[in-house]
């Protein structure tokens, strides 16, 4: 079984859609996968219908919904188009990827132990990574705690943005106040240059007399 934090496996099947989906495809995006065993069953009906009629809700935190089960595409078509499913259904024949994800294997039905779909639903994130797992579902209440598990990843999000923020603030604040105090050491080394300058200006003075004296020797001559 996938653990949090683990890369989901890519995966491509064919979609009621038309064509096939491609986990890898949806980079960027929040991805809500589901397995169920069967198409049109008691259970499997109530947990499709919960995600039908939250998918706003679901669709607000930036995730679409996909079913999966090892019903032909046939199946998972009169299965949607009965019940109004607004998401696409995935047809695993052959139970391959329910195995790859650990949502097939050994498990108590009717208090018998059987080999089988594992009811399981896996919240992967943006980057492809698992955010949540639920196995085994118990359908009551499942959709619930899937929008609580993506409220709370929407504040974790929100949280890191603000600290990027304020460690964005507290570098440019730092910054500033760097520059600041570097200003003064300029004012000291120019008044020093001009310091350095003056005793030559003093020099300059002493020298004119000398001048003086000379043109007066002068005159006494002629």
């Amino acid at each position: 079984m996938l653990q949090v934090n683990d890369a989901a496996p890519d995966f491509t099947l064919p979609a009621t859609g038309g064509g096939s989906f491609q986990l890898s495809a949806q980079r960027g995006k929040k991805v809500v996968l589901y397995f169920y065993p069967k198409d049109d069953t008691p259970g499997c009906t109530v947990e499709a219908c919960d995600f039908r009629d939250n998918m706003a809700r679901i669709k607000s935190h930036g995730a679409q919904v996909y079913g999966v089960s090892k019903d032909t595409l046939a199946s998972h078509a009169k299965f949607r188009g009965k019940f109004e499913l607004p998401f696409e259904l995935l047809s695993d024949e052959g139970n391959k990827i329910a195995r790859l994800y650990g949502a097939y294997g050994k498990k108590l039905m009717y208090g018998k132990p059987v080999e089988g779909t594992i009811r399981s639903t896996f919240l992967i994130d943006e980057k492809g990574r698992v955010a949540a797992v639920w196995s085994p579902v118990k359908v009551d209440g499942h959709v619930d705690a899937v929008i609580a598990a993506l409220q709370g990843e929407k504040a974790a999000s929100d949280m890191a943005k603000k600290s990027a923020a304020k460690k964005a603030a507290s570098k440019a604040a730092g910054a500033s106040a760097k520059s600041s105090t570097k200003a003064p050491a300029k004012t000291t080394k120019t008044t020093k240059a001009s310091a350095a300058k003056a005793p030559a200006a003093k020099s300059l003075l002493k020298k004119a007399p000398a001048k003086k004296t000379a043109t007066k020797r002068a005159t006494s001559k002629s």
